[in-house]
This record gives structure tokens, C-alpha cells and sequence, in this order.
């Protein structure tokens, strides 16, 4: 039964090593001096160490994958046995190692299952695990070193192995498994091609990966393997216009002026690269075919016709407000004495200058200067920007109506009534924007033109009283009414003392 199971494992080991023949980066034997310890894992004390000798055979599987068959006679001291016993054993394992082209250490884990059979003592399976390392030392000599740990199913038979000794590889080496031989494989570490020497030709155009500067777009030898689609000999990447062939970075150039036809306003004829390939006759950097007077130098503005210029201000006529008055270009061509940027004959304070309709706001009041009765001193805009006048001057007005006092039947003023127009003079002088305007009145008694005769001198009488305080006549006007502007009953003495009145009223111009 023992040997029919050995038999077996010896078959599939074999079966495995034929089946991976032709995909065999390498084949190499080896033989090795094994140091084995049965003590140490099964934590028996006394257990010496005892030798032996193994003969191996490996297939490299590829760059990373190999199979190994090491077959091993040796002498183990075993627990319950004061003798040392002869052993024979069988293995299959699976090797990964690493191997990058021309090292000299090759390191490799090792991993698989034994057959192993004991004199006087029990046949076992045994999973051996482990590492070493192959030294290079010549062409296909290496040096090698190994350390496994087996594990076996019978109690007493784990056991630790070091061996020592030396490998030989021969046959053709693959390490790309691309089925060209190392010696000749220009590329032995990336799977190719044969007929590129074992280099890789991703895009198949029969140039090799390494020399193809498109590597993933077929194209010719001549073009460095890349693609030239309308074959002018400017390859696709590095040609402006890969599907229509030309000599200009690939496009065609019809008028010969360095601008591709694809960037050239006008393709049939010479022109220059600042106007988009087109003419410019009289090279005042307009093109022709924008120019209206394509062979006298003019500006952008003028369409480019030459400039006209009346006044001789530097503002073009076509731009100039007022072409024929030398002005300044913020007033678009006009004058403009305060340099305010609003033209003089818009500017309603021409000689000051101001932001609001060219005038300034002296004194803040949101009415600028030029309509401003009052400009240094901030008023209403219902005013004039002239403060209003005080509830307290209105007063004084409407008392004066009733407190100036004439003479019976004439115009001339009673002593009690200085003091009343004294304050009107002072008010006048608090006011100096505004002008007093004075009504006279009458009642009712009497002949009418002579009633309006008698106001309106009243009224005059008021007025040369001011005057003689000081008070400009400018700022004073004068009317009678006589009776036609009753404000009470002339059929009631009460009445007529009310209608006989001088008003008084403050008005701004």
C-alpha cells in the first residue's frame, strides 16, 4: 500500500514536470550536504543532529515559478530509537523565486508535500515549507543554500532540514517566457515577439516598443513608428492637420505666406501673421479688406482713411462734438475752461469746475452752485438751497402787517412804526439770498383810485424807510392793491382796520 502511494505521488510529480515542459524558463540539478534535525521540533532534548545527501532536479516554470524534485537518502534520530535510522524520501514542490536580469542572488520560498520512508519505523507524509537562495558563481554554477521546516503526519517525525551544495542550470533561458531564448532575446525580462529578438510590439507595425515612438498606433519605419494619415511625412501627434497633407506643420499653405490655410483669413492671398494672413497695402495695420482707402494710411476709427482734424485739437472730426472750436477729449472735443469734462456751453458753472451739470455744491445741500440762491450756505432744494425762514422771523412779518402805522388818509409812517421795519432790516441782513416784497392795501372808504394811490405810496414809504437802513433797493420791490384785496368785511369798523395793512413777504429769485 506504502509503495503503491509513493508510486503515485512519483507519477504526478512527473506527469506535472512533462506538462510544463514547453513553457520551462530553465532546467537545473542540483545536489546538496542536508544537516536534519528531528529533536528541536518535537521538543525531544538529546536528539543529535544527523546527515545526508539529496539530488534535486528543477524546472523554471517562468520569471517567478518553478517546479522542484528533490530526492533524499539520509539517517535520522528519532525519538524511541537510540540508533539512528536510514530514511529515503521524495518530494514535489512548488517554487516561487525572483530573478531580475543579471542578478547574482537569486532568493526563492519553497512549498509542497513528501513521501518519506523509514527503516524499522513508519512511512509518512511530510509537508516541507521553507526558503534559500541561489549564488551565482559562473555562467550556470550557483551556490546554494536551503532551510525547510517538514510537518509530518506521524507524532514525533516533524523535523527541521538545512542543506548546502550546489546547482547547475542548463538548457535555453526564458525568463519572459516568450519562447526566445535569454542569449538571444534583446528584451529577456518583457515578453515579445521572435521576430523582433523576443521584444514586445504592442501596436503590431513590426517595430519594437523600445525604438516606436508611438508605441500604440501602427505607423511606418520612415515616421518612427507613428501613424502619418494623409502622408506628408508629419506625423499625426506633431501634424496640425493629420487628414489634408501639407508642408506647413502639416497644412497646406496655398498663398506660400507661413500662415496655414486653416488659421488664414485670407488663404488665396499673401498677407501678414498680425492680420490673420491677410493684405495690408498701405500698412497701417488694417487689412485690405476692412480698409476703405486701402492705399492711404488711416486709423481704426476711420475706417482706414486718413484722419481729419478741423480745429487742431487731436479729436478726429468723426469724434469731435465741436469741430471747429479746439476743446479737450473729455468733453469730447469741446471746450471746456475748468476742466471739468463737461463742454462749456453744458456746463452751467463754465468757470468752476464741479460734478453736477458742472458746477460744484459748495455747500453740500444737494443744489450745486449754479441754481444755489445760497451756495455757501446749505438750504432745501424747495429754496433754492436757501435755508427756510424761521417761525420766528414769519412772526415778526405778519405783526409787522398789522404794526406799521400811517397817518389818517396819507402815506406817512408813524413814529411806533420804525422799531417794526428795524426788524425787517435786521431780518433782511440774516437773509441776504432773499427779497422783500411789499404790498400796500386799504379798506373800502373812499374813492378806489385814490385808495390805490394811497397803497401803493404807502408801500413806497416802507420801502424808503428801508432804504435808508442800509438796505440795497435791488432787493426790494414795492405794490399797491387799494382795496381790491380785502381780507375782512368793510362793513364792520373791525373789518376795515384789518383790509388797511402793509404785508411783508420774503421771496427767492
Amino acid at each position: 500500500m506504502k509503495k503503491l502511494l509513493l508510486a503515485l505521488i512519483v507519477l504526478l510529480l512527473l506527469s506535472n514536470v512533462t506538462l510544463e515542459a514547453q513553457k520551462q524558463s530553465f532546467h537545473a540539478i542540483s545536489a546538496k550536504f542536508l544537516f536534519i534535525d528531528y529533536g528541536t521540533p518535537n521538543s525531544v532534548e538529546d536528539l543529535d543532529i544527523t546527515n545526508g545527501f539529496e539530488l534535486g532536479y528543477t524546472a523554471g516554470l517562468n520569471k517567478y515559478l518553478g517546479l522542484a524534485v528533490p530526492i533524499k537518502v539520509a539517517s535520522a534520530n528519532v525519538f524511541g530509537d537510540v540508533n539512528n535510522r536510514n530514511i529515503f524520501s521524495i518530494d514535489g514542490l512548488l517554487r516561487l523565486h525572483y530573478a531580475p536580469a543579471e542578478s547574482k542572488l537569486i532568493p526563492y520560498l519553497i512549498g509542497g508535500a513528501g513521501f518519506v520512508i523509514e527503516k524499522n519505523g513508519p512511512d509518512n507524509l511530510q509537508f516541507p515549507i521553507g526558503a534559500g537562495f541561489d549564488v551565482k558563481l559562473g555562467r550556470n554554477a550557483y551556490f546554494n543554500v536551503q532551510g525547510e521546516y517538514r510537518i509530518s503526519q506521524e507524532d514525533n517525525r516533524n523535523n527541521l532540514q538545512l542543506g548546502a551544495g550546489f546547482v547547475y542550470r542548463f538548457g535555453k533561458l526564458d525568463r519572459d517566457g516568450d519562447q526566445v531564448a535569454d542569449a538571444i532575446d534583446k528584451c529577456p525580462d518583457i515578453a515579445g515577439v521572435r521576430e523582433l529578438a523576443g521584444c514586445p510590439d504592442r501596436d503590431a507595425d513590426g517595430i519594437a516598443d523600445a525604438d516606436d515612438d508611438c508605441p500604440d498606433a501602427p505607423g511606418k519605419k520612415a515616421t518612427g513608428g507613428c501613424p502619418d494619415t494623409d502622408g506628408d511625412g508629419v506625423i499625426d501627434k506633431k501634424d496640425d492637420c493629420p487628414e489634408i497633407a501639407g508642408d506647413l506643420r502639416g497644412c497646406p499653405d496655398a498663398d506660400k505666406d507661413n500662415i496655414a490655410d486653416k488659421d488664414d483669413d485670407c488663404p488665396n492671398e499673401k498677407g501678414l501673421p498680425a492680420l490673420n494672413g491677410c493684405p495690408d497695402r498701405d500698412g497701417d495695420g488694417i487689412a485690405d479688406g476692412n480698409d476703405e482707402c486701402p492705399d492711404e494710411k488711416g486709423t481704426a476709427e476711420s475706417k482706414g482713411c486718413p484722419v481729419k482734424d478741423r480745429d487742431g485739437d487731436g479729436i478726429v472730426d468723426a469724434n469731435d462734438q465741436c469741430p471747429d472750436e479746439k476743446g479737450t477729449a473729455s468733453a469730447m472735443g469741446c471746450p471746456d475752461r475748468d476742466g471739468d469734462g463737461v463742454a462749456d456751453a453744458k456746463d452751467k458753472c463754465p468757470d468752476k469746475a464741479g460734478t453736477m451739470e458742472g458746477c460744484p455744491d459748495t455747500d453740500g445741500d444737494s443744489v450745486h452752485d449754479g441754481d444755489d440762491r445760497c451756495p455757501n450756505e446749505a438750504g432745501l432744494a424747495a429754496n433754492k438751497g436757501c435755508p427756510e425762514i424761521k417761525k420766528e422771523v414769519r412772526e415778526v412779518l405778519n405783526f409787522a402787517m398789522r404794526a406799521v402805522q400811517f397817518e389818517t388818509g396819507k402815506a406817512t409812517l408813524k413814529k411806533q412804526s420804525f422799531a417794526v421795519l428795524d426788524q425787517i432790516a435786521d431780518i433782511l441782513a440774516q437773509y441776504p439770498a432773499y427779497r422783500l416784497v411789499i404790498a400796500g392795501h386799504t379798506d373800502d372808504v373812499g374813492n378806489d383810485k385814490a385808495n390805490l394811490t394811497l397803497s401803493e405810496n404807502r408801500a413806497k414809504a416802507c420801502q424808503q424807510y428801508l432804504i435808508g437802513k442800509g438796505v440795497s433797493a435791488k432787493r426790494l420791490s414795492y405794490a399797491g392793491y387799494g382795496e381790491t384785496q380785502p381780507l375782512a368785511d368793510n362793513k364792520t369798523a373791525k373789518g376795515r382796520e384789518l383790509n388797511r395793512r402793509v404785508e411783508f413777504d420774503l421771496i427767492i429769485q
